[in-house]
């Protein structure tokens, strides 16, 4: 925004107008702290003071963004801090609103490094028995690098063609500004369906790894729902996150050989049992050919059987088929006979040559005794039935 040279401008304004371009003068400052303490909402109000003459700016740095780098901010400490200028309205004092801060000295770095490690091993974050197993046969892959660069390319080309499912999250991995992004990326990955989540990045300097030297970062890393796995190369000292994590390798390449592992075992496995399946199709055959030669063989055995045996049965079938007709003309002379004999003692005979048959409630009369007075008597003759009733028993 270019101020107006023939414009009036109210001091509110004239701010206004300032801070809208001081925020785009964004730089990395470097200096000693000089005095440092916290507001009552967590904010840090602190002094960078120039070594060389002693040049003093104001700063402060809001409390989400403190609590990010895991650094002290006292006296004589000596930092680089990242941000813009800007006019506080009401009392016209400019401060430099830091974004990010980092130690400068290689020793303090060393020496917060060396601090935040014993912490986290005394609660045991980096301890053996707390590691997940990278899960066998992983399909779904959690990445987080910047697109920038080799390391991407490196893990991507050593990666195998197990049709892994691989999910990706552009992430700043250099400089202080790094962890508020590997910070959201991770928090994002907790929402995502994956079997295990890949952090990567190239080598360098104790002082460009400083990100992963994060306190928060790593307990994010520990409390990952799935195992974690690391490749961050390094000169000397192992990145705190890469301590951490479920499993740890130096280089993508290295990342991506770990995760074709089980795949390329189950592909030597199936080698295997394919060379043993044709081995036993083989064995079967040679037993196959054997047993088709012996089935041949029966089996023109049984046929000859089967032609003797129809021999001997034309010869025996003239003498059956006579026996045969011999007994049923025995049979049916039987049956005549029996047949006149049931003729002779039918019930009914009886009934042409002028008797009766007399019965009450479907049985036969025999007796007096077998009728009551007043009971009704069927009475079957020759052609029909004569229904009576007792009147007198005698």
């Amino acid at each position: 925004m270019e101020i107006e040279k023939d414009k009036i401008y109210s001091v509110s304004e004239f701010i206004t107008v300032v801070n809208a371009d001081l925020k785009w003068m964004k730089a990395r400052i470097v200096g000693e702290v000089g005095e440092a303490k916290a507001g009552p909402t967590g904010h840090m109000y602190f002094t960078l003071k120039d070594e060389k003459d002693g040049t003093m700016l104001n700063c402060i740095m809001w409390s989400s963004k403190y609590r990010l780098f895991g650094i002290t901010l006292e006296p004589g400490k000596k930092i680089v801090a990242y941000g813009a200028p800007e006019i506080y309205a009401p009392n016209g004092r400019l401060s430099f609103i830091a974004d990010t801060i980092e130690l400068a000295g290689e020793g303090d770095i060393k020496k917060q490094y060396d601090e935040l490690k014993n912490k986290l091993a005394k609660e045991g974050l980096f301890d053996l028995e707390n590691k997940r197993a990278i899960p066998k046969y992983p399909h779904k892959i959690g990445v987080i690098t910047s697109k920038q660069g080799a390391v991407i390319h490196d893990f991507l080309n050593n990666i195998g063609k197990f049709g892994f499912d691989i999910k990706m999250i552009d992430s700043r991995v250099e400089g202080q500004g790094a962890v508020e992004d590997l910070l959201e990326s991770i928090k994002t990955f907790r929402k995502k369906d994956i079997d295990v989540l890949v952090i990567i990045r190239g080598g360098g300097s104790m002082e460009s790894l400083m990100p992963f030297n994060n306190e928060l970062l790593v307990r994010e890393v520990v409390g990952f729902p799935v195992p974690v796995l690391v490749g961050i190369g390094h000169d000397k000292d192992v990145p705190l996150v890469a301590m951490a994590a479920d499993r740890s390798e130096s280089t993508p390449t290295a990342v991506a050989n770990l995760l074709n592992e089980s795949w390329e075992q189950a592909l030597l496995l199936l080698e295997r049992f394919e060379r043993k399946i044709f081995a036993s199709y083989g064995l079967i055959f040679e037993k196959y050919k054997t047993i088709e030669n012996k089935f041949k063989i029966s089996l023109q055995n049984f046929k000859n059987n089967i032609l003797n045996i129809g021999a001997n049965l034309d010869k025996q079938m003239e003498s059956y088929f006579t026996g045969f007709i011999l007994l049923c003309d025995k049979t049916r002379e039987k049956l005549n006979g029996i047949e006149k004999v049931v003729n002779l003692n039918n019930p009914e005979r009886n009934l042409k040559l002028g008797y009766s048959i007399a019965s009450v409630g479907g049985k036969i009369v025999r007796k007096t005794s077998d009728t009551k007075i007043g009971q009704d008597v069927n009475i079957k003759v020759s052609d029909g039935i004569i229904v009576s009733e007792v009147k007198e028993i005698k």
